[in-house]
């Protein structure tokens, strides 16, 4: 178990993120996952049996110190980092016409401060094993939809995964952004309702951040959008 990888992920007490802990707990990874919510990790610790290679962290992805804590904290509970995954993010569900910017700044911070933050935080540790960078954008990044503040968040994601790729690579380190389509999680709690039509599971994304960060050594996975077959944006 000492030998094992480690991978650090932001927002993973739920959706997406908890999704790929399970699974990489379940290939025998150690797992450490930050949320800003005590309970909703504790839950999720508490759910998976408090298994002996999952750390919970309660932390603000959008806080540089918090991140360096975390990162920090990882690396004393198990001596080395291999994979970061960006996780924590959320959307105000509004548009730059007629929403509410009070919102925006915490959104803005969150999405695209908060995964510079990891990076920045966690290269070192990365360069030592050669690790990967994961960043989680979304087909918004890609597909421009009307008034979409979120969807320019994902556009900063998908850019900021590109960029980091052309410096870290001489590193060794390896960069790969996964970018969803619409997914079945609680990202749609504050929309009221989940969108029509064919969803992708937490689960369904989460075996493809697993698979990108099972290359071997020297491949480089660099972008995925996946989708569920029916949406066409």
């Amino acid at each position: 178990m000492t030998d094992s990888p480690v991978t650090l992920i932001t927002g993973g007490g739920s959706g997406i993120g908890a999704a790929v802990a399970r699974r990489l707990l379940d290939t025998g990874h150690r797992v450490a996952v930050t949320g800003r919510g005590e309970e909703r990790l504790r839950g999720f610790a508490e759910e998976l049996g408090r298994p002996d290679g999952l750390l919970t962290l309660v932390g603000n992805a959008a806080e540089y110190d918090s991140i360096q804590s975390a990162v920090d904290r990882t690396l004393k509970e198990y001596g080395r980092l291999d994979t970061v995954v960006a996780n924590a993010g959320f959307a105000t569900h509004d548009s730059v016409a007629d929403g509410d910017p009070a919102g925006w700044t915490e959104m803005v911070l969150t999405n695209v401060l908060g995964p510079a933050l990891l990076i920045r935080a966690s290269i070192d540790a990365l360069k030592e094993t050669r690790g990967r960078i994961v960043l989680v954008g979304s087909v918004a990044g890609f597909v421009p939809t009307p008034g979409n503040i979120y969807g320019a968040t994902k556009w900063a994601v998908t850019g900021l995964a590109e960029n980091t790729r052309r410096q870290v690579t001489e590193f060794g380190v390896g960069v790969t952004l996964i970018a969803p389509g619409r997914v079945e999680t609680p990202f749609w709690d504050g929309y009221g309702s989940l969108p029509p039509g064919q969803l992708l599971t937490s689960d369904q994304i989460a075996d493809s951040i697993v698979w990108a960060m099972g290359q071997p050594a020297g491949v480089d996975i660099n972008t995925v959008v996946v989708r569920p077959i029916g949406q066409p944006n």
